[in-house]
């Protein structure tokens, strides 16, 4: 199964069709309840639920997810409706079968919606079986889904940024940087351009000159790492504290409340976020996986800031 430990609980939304084609009969037949199994909609409606519970133990790569929410509507063909749910223009007869499900979760919700409906296509089927010999299932689709990283665009074009890397041991030639690089990967990831990338020791003064180049230059994005921790010579969240505009404390508490579920270090991380001018800046640790799990948090929702600091609101 795909790992989807770094992805973020989102709403997520999802519906889906099928069409059960039968007789005219068979139609009227259902319309004053003489089918004699019984009630055919709430029949397929309890199996279409079990179905969409259960999707997990027959799909192999399917991740198990929580419903939170699931209905089942039954339509009969119609001249009207026969185009809209099947982009056809000959009309048959026959039973729409759509589902419209929620959850709050890392993975979408699209599979257990046309699970869910094709397990009550199949009950319908099973229940009419005896009476029409002209059945046939067809046009099993999901309409749509929401949620998720690629739900939305968050900025027109390619934000443009910068990666400030500030350790003392880098500077200095002690170590390599690898936590500047993993920052350029992930941001390039979400077709980020990074501008430029520059190495400063620990001191307050060398990263408050740089991001106020930076400023002037109106890079839309600074992303600092290192200095975030409790340290002696971590000084970055104060150096950038000391030049913010405004705060949004947001941004770095989406990131330790990220973190905190993956490892109980995240609540020793003081990272800050905020604007100067047109630019944002966020601060995050000196760690490879820190890194990772900060922006596996923030991407690409924060490049909307933007927008905002341009007016555009919400």
């Amino acid at each position: 199964m795909r790992d989807i430990t770094d992805k973020q609980s989102t709403l997520r939304t999802a519906s889906a069709q099928a069409i059960v084609y039968c007789t005219s009969a068979t139609l009227e037949l259902i319309s004053k309840k003489k089918i004699p199994k019984g009630d055919v909609f709430e029949f397929a409606r309890a199996a279409g639920l079990l179905g969409a519970k259960n999707t997990a133990h027959l799909i192999p790569h399917c991740h198990p997810i929580g419903i939170d929410s699931m209905h089942f509507d039954f339509e009969f063909l119609t001249q009207e409706n026969y185009a809209r749910s099947t982009g056809g223009t000959m009309f048959r007869p026959g039973i729409v079968v759509t589902a419209a499900a929620k959850c709050i979760g890392r993975t979408g919700i699209e599979i257990e919606a046309i699970t869910g409906v094709s397990i009550a296509a199949l009950t319908i089927y099973d229940i009419l079986k005896p009476l029409d010999t002209a059945l046939e299932i067809s046009h099993i689709k999901v309409l749509g889904k929401t949620g998720g990283k690629s739900d939305r665009k968050y900025f027109e074009g390619a934000p443009t940024c910068a990666v400030l890397v500030c350790s003392d041991s880098v500077f200095g030639g002690v170590k390599d940087d690898a936590s500047g690089a993993t920052i350029r990967h992930m941001l390039e990831g979400h077709n980020a351009v990074v501008a430029d990338v520059v190495i400063v020791n620990d001191d307050k003064a060398a990263i408050q000159d740089q991001i106020r180049r930076w400023v002037s230059q109106d890079v839309h994005f600074v992303f600092t790492t290192g200095g975030t921790g409790l340290g002696p010579r971590d000084v970055t969240v104060e150096a950038v504290e000391e030049i913010l505009d405004r705060r949004a404390d947001g941004i770095a508490d989406a990131m330790r409340a990220h973190g905190q579920i993956r490892t109980p270090l995240a609540m020793m991380s003081r990272a800050v976020a905020g604007s100067i001018r047109g630019t944002t800046i966020v601060t995050l640790p000196g760690s490879v996986n820190g890194v990772r799990e900060c922006l596996d948090a923030i991407l690409p929702a924060v490049f909307h800031v933007r927008q905002m600091l341009l007016g555009g609101g919400h």
